[in-house]
């Protein structure tokens, strides 16, 4: 079967700042990114059908659309119960979920009554979905990805159940820490350490190679993705992976992207001070919108840089490649490659942007390589209609 993850493109671009860099399907929520889930479901080819420009780094399909493809909407969530009406389609079929959303397509010739679920699967349809959802779908990945960890060190102090802790075989260190599962369960994957002092209350994820530092305070539903290090104080935080907030200091329902960095002390907030709605800076309407909730914190995109101590406005929305630094509260929307402060904001000069990306990524043994060039130039072509 050759599965093609189609990127909506009202969707993609919602989700922007995020899917500027990455294919819908790349986003992680729970344990694993969209695409992964679909994977450990429907064995198969996968491709993506995304922006253009990525299609240099995220394969699409060249091939005829016969009976052996399958279109999924790549914003869906995938589970157990949904793959299983994917894999029945037969040839020329459709699935649709209560809402009348087609969920996925079979390619073929013929003309098929179509299927219909009588629920709606979760999908990513807004940035702020991101943590909103995360707590379930955490929940629903440990199903599957929390079985047969190996025993707790008799350091580790559980309040909850024993068996909602998982922790991979290979990972690294995970002593003296509080570990909360009345509230959801905990996964600490390969690699990973969760060190003394660090109090975490599930859902939390601490995936490959990532690291929790001495003291951190996290709270669910929060998803630490691979190769990351984390202390403070997190609360509902998603991480996409390879990024940084290592000391102390506040995040509270926010995404951080790829390759990001936030200071020792830089602190963002989620609530008004009056306790009002929050809108939130939507790309497609070009302005900030409503969003009917109380708390959001920040939309952090890749290569973006908090410097220390440094503070954010509630639901500020950060492109990608953005460096703050010095006191007071940027304004709540920043275009994609502008450095600066409070003082005033500028244009980032790329040849030092990608001295420095290069620098980063090869602390991990990563290439920047002439695809992500290519990709993030266009995407600072994208972003010079916003500044």
């Amino acid at each position: 079967m050759n599965i093609i993850l189609a990127d909506p493109r009202d969707v993609r671009d919602n989700l922007l700042p995020l899917t500027y860099t990455r294919p819908i399907s790349e986003i992680r929520v729970g344990i694993t990114t969209l695409a992964e889930k679909w994977s450990r479901f429907i064995p198969g080819e996968y491709y993506y059908q995304t922006a253009e420009y990525l299609s240099t780094k995220y394969r699409s399909y060249e091939g005829t659309v016969d009976a052996g493809v399958l279109y999924v909407r790549s914003n869906v969530v995938a589970d157990c119960r949904l793959a299983e009406a994917v894999k029945a389609l037969v040839p020329g079929q459709a699935l649709f979920d209560a809402n009348h959303v087609m969920i996925a397509q079979r390619g073929g010739t013929g003309e098929v009554a179509s299927m219909n679920l009588d629920y709606s699967p979760l999908q990513v349809t807004e940035l702020y979905d991101i943590f909103m959802i995360n707590g379930r779908v955490l929940e629903q990945d440990f199903e599957v990805l929390g079985q047969a960890g190996v025993p707790l060190s008799p350091t580790v102090t559980v309040i909850g159940p024993r068996e909602r802790v998982y922790v991979d075989p290979r990972a690294t260190f995970v002593e003296g820490c509080v570990l909360n599962t009345l509230g959801g369960p905990i996964y600490i994957g390969p690699e990973a350490q969760v060190m003394e002092g660090s109090c975490l209350r599930g859902p939390v994820a601490v995936c490959e190679g990532s690291s929790v530092n001495m003291g951190a305070k996290i709270y669910g539903a929060t998803t630490i993705g691979p190769h990351s290090k984390v202390g403070g104080e997190l609360n509902n935080v998603v991480i996409f992976g390879y990024s940084n907030k290592a000391h102390d200091g506040f995040l509270g329902n926010a995404v951080v992207g790829e390759w990001c960095n936030i200071g020792a002390g830089a602190t963002a907030s989620n609530l008004k001070n009056d306790y009002t709605e929050i809108k939130l800076w939507n790309y497609p309407k070009r302005r900030f919108v409503r969003t009917g909730l109380q708390f959001c914190g920040a939309i952090i995109g890749d290569h973006s840089k908090i410097g220390i101590n440094a503070m954010l406005n509630t639901a500020t929305v950060l492109g990608v490649g953005v460096n703050i630094h010095g006191a007071g509260y940027p304004r709540p929307f920043l275009a994609s490659f502008s450095e600066g402060s409070t003082a005033g904001f500028n244009d980032v000069v790329m040849s030092k942007f990608f001295d420095t990306a290069t620098k980063v990524m090869a602390r991990r043994g990563i290439e920047l390589t002439d695809v992500d060039r290519g990709i993030l130039i266009k995407v600072r072509e994208l972003a010079e209609a916003y500044r």
